[in-house]
């Protein structure tokens, strides 16, 4: 037997677990290598938000086309994950690690030397898909070459290094930003792709209790067409004029939606089980997960271009206030593993969304112009905790409520929580961001009193980045239009945070109601485990 076929092995420490645990050989080794291909995709994920003032200046770009910038690469992922997820399951998990790996490099490449910023949105788009081979993949094999507890702590590594791996993104391309140009934020990660590569493919072993029915090709189009197209409806609602494409969008999502189910519901071999999906343990935790990966996702989004727009941050120092969200992830999640074993996966996801609560409230209360940095560092704080509890049993219930055959399901929509999740709270929140910046630069442009033409106008209410650039060719009055402008901003931020805090307690009403307690969950994932073990 090769050294990527060893078998899964009896942990010796099994017996003094409630349940037995296998890992496997060089379990280490193993997981570290799905760890850094898993950071390939959660740094790609976060780069681009300290560069999008720079990225905004370079091409004059307006705050829609800026949020498509952000939000691409999660767009991609989000959209591609179940599809590829399904393909490796079939064709093999390591095959697609391998090649998403290796994909992520000609991605980074075009992105950082993109010559406008349409092109950009394409190669962050590229990017997703790519990851989308690889990161649904990561997981996938942890389910498949773990049980029992050592399961639940390689999931907790798993979700609290990569949260706080794509936390220091921002710090990262904030310290190249201040030597290089917006381009080299997008290199960050080719050294950490090229080690990946070389241990995925020495380390990772082949063809794991992957399944032999045929893809559920037609469902998986499908799924990319519906998550596409609700993002970008989200992302372009604000936008002047483009109401009929926005109808559009939602309108092909909604068919979308109506003909994966119809698929999903006649299809011999699914591409998404709607039987094991409408498990409450399953659905519950899938919802709570986007929600809070998507709080962070959104968090920074938003948060970086107030620190630079509003504070006046320089790239590095934007990137390093980052540091406590990443900081306490990594405290939080190692605490969160040991907090689902003692009292379940219900009382840690709400543990963590009450921190979640209070760093959005931290912001939108605190988040003022001239603040001093501890107000910044509190917030992110409380959100680093906040997803470092709630990202371990959101994970976790994901995978233990679903067959080993089904992992890539499972992996997939414990990655849609990041991805879709990031995806669609980034759009939300920018979408707000960038409608409350337009509407009060058009208030306060109405009360100035003085005469601005329609071209000046539309950069003024565009974007931030392009009232600076007014501002720049409009010494006299530079003072003026930069505090204009801020306070525009301090505005729409103020609608982002708002609408952050709503999705943060429709989120915890879900699972505080409907997520089973301790003992009802245990007793409902034994009787899951009992079904999929049984014939057919």
């Amino acid at each position: 037997m090769s050294r990527a076929e060893t078998p899964a092995v009896p942990a010796a420490s099994a017996a003094e677990t409630v349940e037995d645990s296998t890992v496997p050989a060089r379990a280490p080794l193993v997981l570290i290598s799905l760890i850094l291909v898993a950071a390939v995709a959660n740094l790609n994920l976060a780069v681009a938000n300290v560069a999008l003032p720079d990225i905004g200046k370079a091409f004059d770009s307006s705050q829609t086309t800026l949020n498509l910038i952000a939000v691409g690469y999660s767009l991609g992922l989000a959209a591609s994950v179940l599809y590829l997820g399904a393909i490796g399951d079939r064709y093999g998990r390591k095959l697609l690690l391998v090649l998403g790996t290796g994909l992520a490099v000609p991605a980074s490449l075009l992105a950082a030397w993109a010559p406008s910023d349409n092109v950009l949105v394409i190669a962050r788009v590229f990017g997703g898909l790519a990851a989308g081979m690889a990161y649904p993949t990561t997981l996938a094999l942890i389910t498949a070459l773990w049980s029992g507890p050592g399961r639940t702590k390689s999931i907790a590594l798993w979700s609290g290094l990569g949260g706080a791996i794509s936390a220091l993104g921002p710090l990262l391309s904030g310290l190249l930003l201040q030597y290089f140009w917006w381009g080299s934020v997008f290199l960050i990660t080719l050294p950490l792709a090229v080690v990946a590569l070389a241990m995925a493919v020495y380390l990772v072993p082949s063809h794991v209790n992957e399944a032999t029915e045929p893809v559920d090709n037609l469902g998986g189009v499908l799924s990319v067409v519906l998550v596409g197209s609700l993002v970008l409806s989200i992302n372009f609602a604000p936008v002047p004029n483009k109401g009929t494409l926005v109808l559009g969008l939602a309108a092909i999502a909604l068919a979308a939606l109506v003909a994966f189910y119809i698929r999903q519901r006649r299809a011999a071999n699914p591409l998404y089980d709607l039987g094991v999906a409408g498990r409450r343990v399953f659905w519950v935790a899938a919802v709570a997960g986007i929600i809070v990966f998507g709080s962070l996702m959104a968090a920074m989004f938003v948060g970086q271009q107030f620190l630079q727009n509003v504070l006046g941050y320089s790239t590095l120092e934007a990137g390093c206030s980052i540091i406590p969200a990443a900081l306490f992830m990594v405290v939080a999640a190692p605490r969160s593993a040991k907090l689902v074993d003692a009292r379940g996966a219900r009382f840690t996801l709400l543990v963590g969304y009450a921190f979640c609560l209070l760093g959005f409230l931290a912001m939108l209360l605190l988040w003022k112009q001239g603040i001093p940095y501890w107000k910044v560092g509190l917030a992110y704080a409380l959100i680093g905790i906040g997803v470092g509890f709630a990202g371990t049993p959101a994970s976790h219930s994901l995978t233990g409520s679903v067959p080993v055959k089904r992992a890539g399901m499972a992996s997939g929509t414990a990655d849609l929580q990041r991805d879709l999740g990031g995806a669609i709270m980034q759009s939300i929140l920018g979408a707000l961001l960038t409608a409350g910046y337009a509407a009060a630069a058009a208030a306060a442009i109405a009360g100035s009193n003085k005469h601005i033409t329609d071209s000046v106008q539309s950069e003024l209410t565009k974007s931030f980045g392009g009232a600076e650039a007014i501002a720049e060719q409009h010494p006299r009055y530079a003072t003026q239009i930069t505090a204009a402008a801020k306070t525009a901003f301090l505005q729409g931020d103020q609608w982002a945070y708002t609408a952050g805090i709503v999705a943060i307690l429709i989120g915890a009403a879900i699972v505080f109601f409907l997520f089973p307690k301790r003992e009802d969950e245990e007793r409902l994932l034994a009787s899951y485990r009992a079904a999929d073990a049984g014939p057919g």
